[in-house]
């Protein structure tokens, strides 16, 4: 029987300790130092667990190509992208609802304060009496070890939607527009497979609109997201998982250097669309995941934040052991302690830390 936190041995150089995940399997500097045998034990135990919920096991390169995302799936006829999402039905690419106007779902009201990735400076976090529709897409065009919202691949396993609400853009529409609600905010998994839709939603709902995502969708998709939050008052909070392009993969299970490119491409962009600072356009925020994601991976993200602007705020997320990466303990207030100084350091202004309670 697995202890959890118990000492694990690093595969490739044999250091020792509880905060080396069984789902990697090696240390974080073997990862960064020997990426191409260090990222085979990960792709072993991602391939397996893909797997187990009937999902494509890599990214799909025969068939009819989506540009959504970094990962330009070619996807065979009657079969799935990455994200699990878009289906190739007969030569064309249709999300699993069979329609652009429906989409697979959960929403719910969250009264203010909520908690969001973007609450430190969030313009609605003082707006008590009124809701955040929060809206949980199934699917997502990563694969993370660590994922804290699992439940939107079992949503879609085997090919069947489950435990989720199919909508249609109109009566999406209609609840968005109650009067007690007065921003909506788009996560998962990621609203990116579900970007059709999400956009023309947001063209007819009159409120606050926000997107909280890996990323790393296209330029075109990340232009009209841009424009729709920057007219609404709404925020992008970007997700950057990690820096070093092999301790991205390892965590995310797409490719690490095509990643980091969109990401810093995507974070320009959107920051040179910010017209009104207040709130501001863009947030960038990063899981403190134990052992992975330390000073290094921090510090690279935060130097190059810094060379945008020193006043993009960074938000530091304390981790809780879920999904492949149960195994771990959640961030400690050391390591946080570490990365707070560390980005702070790089020369960034803004640096907050929330999950507090996490802290062990």
């Amino acid at each position: 029987m697995f202890e959890p936190f118990a000492k694990k041995r690093c595969a490739l150089c044999g250091f020792e300790s509880e905060l080396i995940s069984s789902s990697i399997r090696v240390c974080v500097s073997c990862l960064r130092d020997r990426p191409t045998e260090a990222l085979k034990f990960v792709r072993n135990t991602r391939s397996r667990w893909r797997r187990s919920i009937d999902f494509p096991t890599s990214i799909p390169h025969d068939g009819k190509r989506c540009l959504l995302c970094i990962n330009e799936c070619e996807i065979p006829i009657g079969a799935t992208g990455y994200c699990g999402v878009l289906r190739n039905e007969d030569e064309r690419l249709v999300p699993v609802t069979k329609s652009f106007k429906e989409a697979y779902l959960r929403w719910y009201l969250d009264p203010h304060p909520t908690n969001c990735v973007a609450l430190p400076v969030c313009p609605e976090k003082d707006h008590r009496g009124f809701y955040n529709l929060a809206v949980f897409f199934a699917g997502c065009n990563l694969d993370c070890l660590f994922c804290q919202n699992i439940d939107h691949k079992y949503m879609l396993s085997g090919g069947k939607l489950k435990d989720g609400e199919r909508m249609s853009l109109e009566e999406f529409v209609r609840i968005a527009d109650q009067r007690q609600i007065s921003c909506v905010c788009y996560f998962g998994g990621d609203p990116l497979p579900w970007s059709t839709f999400t956009l023309n939603a947001s063209r007819k709902i009159k409120k606050r609109i926000c997107w909280e995502t890996n990323g790393l969708m296209n330029e075109s998709i990340a232009k009209q997201m841009a424009s729709i939050s920057l007219e609404t008052g709404g925020i992008i909070k970007i997700d950057w998982k990690a820096f070093n392009p092999s301790v991205y993969e390892a965590l995310t299970g797409v490719n690490g250097v095509k990643a980091i490119e969109r990401l810093k491409e995507n974070v320009r962009l959107i920051h040179s669309m910010d017209e009104r600072k207040d709130p501001p356009l863009l947030v960038v925020s990063t899981l403190i995941v134990p052992h992975y994601v330390d000073e290094l991976e921090v510090g690279g993200i935060a130097t190059f934040l810094a060379q945008i602007d020193e006043n993009i705020p960074y938000v530091l997320l304390a981790f809780a052991p879920q999904h492949l990466m149960y195994d771990l303990p959640t961030t400690s207030k050391e390591q946080m302690k570490r990365v707070f100084e560390t980005a702070s350091s790089k020369g960034l202004k803004r640096v907050f830390v929330e999950n507090v309670w996490l802290l062990s």
